[in-house]
């Protein structure tokens, strides 16, 4: 017998929108197994420990107690999951010796292993190693906060570029600040505080029916103009004369450009890369041939971060 959580299911949720298992009565193993002592999921029934490789048990403790600067590593921040796919195959098609990294936050699904796309992104050596932080679990190093996630990402996994997003699932409200991608900020204040080079991948779409969404999504303008208080490179793709009006319009009335560097950049090679890893995403149930502009955005960062290497 086992005890079931139904609740997004009943609700018809996309995110989260499955049972889950909370029990199952037939597995009687009371055994703690592995080492650490720092919680997750902390003061719920389901907390659980991990090692964290700030604590001080950990053989990586001091490299934070030694930490300095990340001498500006790049960071390339989005605010959805499904961005995570698109820009490693970007990166690995033009440089196929980089290594990337990626560090999934808990503004979206808690569990890693909740992700088909970080599975399939590991298997295929389109990332190296993954890092949970906050309540997020299930890394190949677990962090307490996004500051000692960045720090382990550049000192402990020691690649040449990490990607940084939510899991699985966005929370929103369809009001200015109720929605959980607006991290993307206080991460850009995070690598800029600990001496990194943040990336800013806006939320592009020509094909989202919410007015909100369109052009550059409200989400990224309020991050932009409103949360991060620090400057970051903004790339955006080359796209024809009518929507790249709609852009340039949302930067000049927010006054983004005077905050930020925008540059503009090639992304329709996305296509080449995602079918050279034999990838499908979709973002919002949209595919590459329903939302393009989306797709070209992230063609467009890793572009950019690849001749920013060069």
């Amino acid at each position: 017998m086992v005890i079931v959580n139904t609740t997004a299911v009943e609700l018809s949720l996309g995110t989260g929108g499955t049972h889950f298992v909370i029990f199952n009565y037939s597995n009687e193993s009371k055994k703690l197994h592995g080492n650490g002592h720092i919680m997750k999921l902390r003061y719920t029934p389901l907390q659980l420990k991990c090692l964290a490789v700030e604590e001080e048990s950990s053989p990586y403790h001091h490299i934070f107690e030694e930490f300095k600067s990340l001498d500006e590593h790049v960071y390339i921040v989005g605010s959805l999951h499904s961005m995570l796919a698109p820009i490693a195959a970007m990166l690995k098609y033009l440089k196929n010796d980089i290594k990337i990294n990626y560090i999934m936050t808990d503004g979206g699904s808690l569990p890693i292993y909740f992700s088909n796309t970080v599975r399939t992104l590991k298997e295929n050596g389109l990332i190296n190693n993954t890092i949970t932080i906050g309540h997020a679990f299930g890394g190949d190093l677990e962090c307490t906060n996004i500051y000692t996630g960045l720090i382990a990402a550049k000192e402990i996994l020691d690649g040449d570029i990490t990607i940084i997003t939510m899991g699985p699932g966005i929370v929103g409200t369809g009001t200015k600040y109720g929605f959980s991608g607006i991290e993307q900020g206080q991460i850009v204040d995070a690598i800029n505080t600990l001496g990194g080079e943040p990336i800013i991948v806006p939320r592009i779409s020509f094909k989202d029916s919410r007015p909100r969404h369109m052009g550059i999504s409200h989400h990224t303008r309020t991050v932009l103009s409103e949360i991060v208080k620090t400057p970051g490179k903004v790339v955006l793709p080359k796209l024809d004369e009518y929507k790249l009006k709609i852009i340039k319009d949302q930067i000049t009335s927010l006054n983004i450009h005077k905050k930020h560097e925008i540059f503009y950049e090639e992304g329709y090679k996305i296509t080449n890369a995602m079918d050279k890893y034999g990838l499908y995403i979709t973002t919002m149930g949209r595919g590459y041939e329903e939302d393009k502009e989306y797709f070209w955005t992230l063609g467009a960062v890793g572009a950019f971060v690849i001749g920013m290497l060069k």
